[in-house]
């Protein structure tokens, strides 16, 4: 038997073998050998703020930094976005740096970890179902924090952006994201985060290949994360693990090499590698697969509904009964609803209205619709019409539904009084890659979860920007608009 994959990547060189370091403009060096697979993405990271982007992906990338600053806005009067600000007010430092929603700032790193928490103090911001992890609640705050400090305009922002989205996701996709989150007990979401962050912080202040090779040892070192936030009962540590930690320790790795930190020249070969901490089995090659051919931000998910992502196949059946014929609340025996047993773990009864599939079935039955209000009143869980509806729900784990992973995927059948069975089944769900929301309706979701915020004079400003954003000259400018007058 020849020797294992573990005690290939132990050598000095890895699988892959090792190219000699390339001169840096970066002061210093750590010294050493990059494996091509090291090479290849510090590379494409270091020349990322330069190169321009297909039409289609400025498209969609506009779209999911409308979404996030919306899932920021929206998230400002919810109980971790209060928990973020509490401790940005007790921290005492001080700064320029935007904290969404609000007139206070603060120092850079605090800003990335509040407006990550505000970006997932819920569950409107985006997903990427492949790697498991919430893409733009992180990358997003980063990007933000570095393009205040450093005054880079609107398309290199965009494009750092872009880059966190390669990056990112591409990490845990190198792990087989399902399985490790299953087996590891670790978070894909804080992982792919961090690194996500890190490489769009890094962009923003205009590092190098070299340097993006430390930045990439620094992320690696902070790569932390744990699946017990599944525990979480009130989102605040989950907002924490899935935003607000990655992007702050992103934002750490970038602004320390751009301060004249060195580091590991490759923290993914050699030994103790970031692969043997973490995934000894990971297919390394998938952290450069196709890139500047497939684009991760293309095949992540924007929600229509600002509910969990395992949430969103079951209300989009319903959303596709009820179009089809008007149902009355009264003439409804039972609700069945299956979705993939991966799925029905994260949603099966919980505390939290926005994470709970049956009192959200509930809700959208007696109301038409799931709106972002009825999705965050936890006194509705208490209703007596609501719970009534709710005991109709039955949930079933679907093993045909969880052959179809990372995809998600439902059918709810209704099932009324005089026999009548109404069913719908999605494969694709809508604001996924196979079944897109377009421009206006994406702008539709945004402005109706800014405009109580933030007054719809500023929104409309805002939404142009972004839409625009290859005029803009400074994101200092966008950045403004985010702020209470």
């Amino acid at each position: 038997m020849g020797p294992s994959r573990r005690a290939l990547l132990q050598g000095a060189g890895t699988l892959l073998g090792t190219v000699p370091l390339r001169a840096s403009a970066a002061e210093g060096t750590a010294g050493g050998t990059v494996s091509p697979i090291m090479a290849k993405l510090s590379a494409y990271m270091g020349a990322a703020g330069d190169r321009a982007l297909p039409d289609a992906v400025v498209e969609t990338a506009k779209h999911h930094i409308l979404d996030t600053f919306a899932a920021m806005v929206s998230g400002s009067g919810l109980l971790p976005a209060k928990a973020a600000y509490g401790f940005a007010a007790s921290y005492g430092g001080s700064g320029d740096a935007t904290l969404v929603a609000s007139k206070a700032t603060a120092d850079p790193l605090v800003a990335a970890l509040v407006n990550g928490m505000l970006a997932h103090s819920d569950e409107t911001d985006d997903s990427n179902e492949f790697s498991q992890s919430h893409p733009g609640a992180p990358i997003v705050p980063a990007a933000l924090a570095a393009a205040e400090k450093f005054g880079i305009d609107g398309t290199r922002f965009l494009r750092a952006v872009t880059l966190g989205y390669d990056v990112g996701p591409r990490v845990t996709l190198s792990f087989d994201a399902i399985p490790f989150r299953n087996t590891s007990h670790k978070s894909t979401h804080a992982i792919a985060g961090a690194f996500g962050a890190a490489a769009a912080a890094a962009c923003a202040a205009g590092l190098d290949a070299q340097q993006m090779r430390w930045v990439l040892d620094y992320a690696a070192q902070q790569s932390s994360g744990i699946g017990a936030w599944t525990r979480d009962t009130q989102h605040i540590e989950k907002s924490f693990v899935f935003a607000g930690m990655p992007a702050r320790s992103g934002l750490t790795a970038a602004l320390m090499v751009k301060a004249g930190c060195t580091g590991i020249d490759d923290i993914f070969s050699g030994p103790d590698n970031y692969f043997l901490a973490y995934a000894p089995d990971a297919r390394l090659d998938a952290l450069t697969a196709e890139l500047g051919e497939r684009y991760e931000i293309a095949r992540t998910n924007i929600k229509k509904w600002t509910v969990g992502s395992p949430i969103q196949a079951p209300l989009d059946a319903l959303s596709n009964i009820l179009q089809r014929r008007s149902v009355d609340a009264e003439a409804i025996e039972s609700v069945t609803v299956r979705v993939a047993h991966t799925e029905a773990r994260v949603v099966d009864n919980r505390d939290m209205p926005d994470i709970c599939l049956q009192h959200m079935v509930a809700i959208m039955l007696l109301d038409g619709t799931a709106s972002f209000q009825a999705a965050h009143d936890r006194n509705r869980m208490a209703d007596p019409t609501v719970l009534r509806m709710r005991a109709k729900v039955r949930l079933i784990p679907s093993d045909a539904l969880e052959r179809l992973e990372p995809a998600r995927a439902a059918i709810v059948e209704i099932a009324l009084n005089d026999g009548t069975v109404l069913s719908d089944k999605v494969l694709a769900v809508r604001g996924t890659a196979d079944n897109p929301m377009p421009r206006a309706e994406v702008v539709a979701k945004c402005r109706d979860l800014m405009a109580p915020v933030l007054g719809a004079d500023r929104t409309s400003r805002l939404i142009d920007a972004v839409l625009a954003i290859e005029t803009v000259g400074t994101m200092r400018d966008v950045a403004g608009l985010l702020r209470l007058s």
